[in-house]
């Protein structure tokens, strides 16, 4: 399986050797969380070359920034530079075990395939089968294209507007009403508002709404009143972020608690702390760029001093024509390849189930 990947290759060749030793150096300090030395590369990955040739070659990765030395021990662990290299031109992205791909399956049940609650179920499963914090945004609504309106009176001072929206996602807000207002002006003026508007993208109603529901030809005092209320009230109304709703979604927060980059209190709380900084995750996963593929910052890539030492993998997921975010944070000492299969198959799934 090849999955396009949005950042450009490190441009720094490495010898045979020394790729070789970075990645077992790599795979080590993932699977164990503890600073590899060269006796137990050894043991594990059959290399050819003896330890004191790869102990040599850790020092020569070290001096190029590949590696570095925690404290005073022997062993050595990947810096953000070599989580790059290994992402760009060492990596195999794993293949799905059925029970991952069934167990997607059921977590993103078709039959309620409401955009919010679909997202919301997807954050959770990549939480559960990553081991990683499960995020997404909702998609952006402002290019989104009104499909219908619809009026409903719930109350002698309050009507329901119901958006309905090409891309298949509906959107409800209360218009506060001055007084009685009869049911044929209701009805007249969703006739209005849908025939004026229907059709286009809610930025153009939001710039332009006064203008295109000026001059009706079924005007009478309840019905203009009413009118009247939709073009004082258009921009806040019609604005795409008030149909967006609560546009950040956070997986199981506990699957990160366990691993031992949080093991002591102070770690664990800037965690804590990291995922109630909303607009933090929010702005992370707006200003990404996909092109298709997925999109991948590790430490101090990120343009955010919280993240600086998380990764971020991350993929589009679409709503007819809409966008959203979907994707893991995790430390950097992250099972590349198996998150990487995991959040772009679930982004395609996910696609296929809300899509037209």
């Amino acid at each position: 399986m090849t999955i396009p990947l949005q950042q450009e290759p490190s441009g720094e060749e490495l010898t045979e050797r020394e790729r070789r030793v970075l990645e077992a150096v790599i795979r080590t300090y993932v699977d164990f969380a503890e600073p590899a030395g060269s006796r137990t590369v050894a043991r594990r990955f059959e290399l050819g070359i003896s330890p004191a040739t790869i102990r040599n070659t850790m020092s020569d990765l070290e001096a190029k920034g590949y590696l570095f030395h925690p404290h005073t021990s022997a062993g050595r662990v990947p810096t953000d530079r070599a989580y790059r290299y290994f992402v760009d031109r060492l990596i195999r992205p794993a293949k799905l075990s059925e029970a991952e791909r069934d167990q997607l399956a059921q977590e993103l049940d078709p039959a309620s395939s409401a955009v919010e609650r679909m997202v919301w179920r997807a954050t959770r499963a990549l939480s559960l089968l990553c081991q990683e914090l499960g995020v997404a945004i909702a998609p952006r609504l402002e290019s989104a294209v009104l499909e219908r309106l619809e009026l409903i009176q719930v109350s002698s001072s309050k009507v329901l507007m119901v958006a309905t929206l090409r891309s298949g996602v509906a959107r409800t807000i209360y218009v506060d009403l001055p007084g009685d207002v009869p049911q044929d002006a209701l009805v007249n003026v969703t006739q209005v508002l849908n025939e004026r508007l229907a059709g286009l993208m809610l930025r153009e109603i939001r710039d332009t709404l006064p203008d295109r529901l000026r001059g009706s030809s079924i005007m009478d005092a309840h019905t203009d009143e009413l009118l009247n209320i939709f073009m004082q009230s258009g921009q806040d109304l019609f604005d795409w972020e008030s149909f967006t709703g609560t546009e950040l979604h956070i997986g199981h927060a506990s699957v990160l608690a366990t691993q031992p980059e949080f093991s002591s209190g102070e770690q664990l709380k800037g965690l804590i702390e990291l995922t109630e900084q909303h607009d933090v995750l929010s702005g992370a996963l707006e200003d990404r760029t996909h092109g298709g593929g997925l999109s991948i910052t590790i430490g101090g890539e990120n343009t955010s001093e919280a993240l600086s030492g998380f990764t971020l993998v991350t993929a589009e997921y679409h709503v007819g024509d809409l966008k959203g975010v979907i994707g893991v944070i995790g430390p950097t000492r992250m099972p590349y390849e198996k998150v990487i299969s995991i959040v772009d198959y679930t982004s395609s799934l996910v696609t296929r189930i809300l899509g037209p």
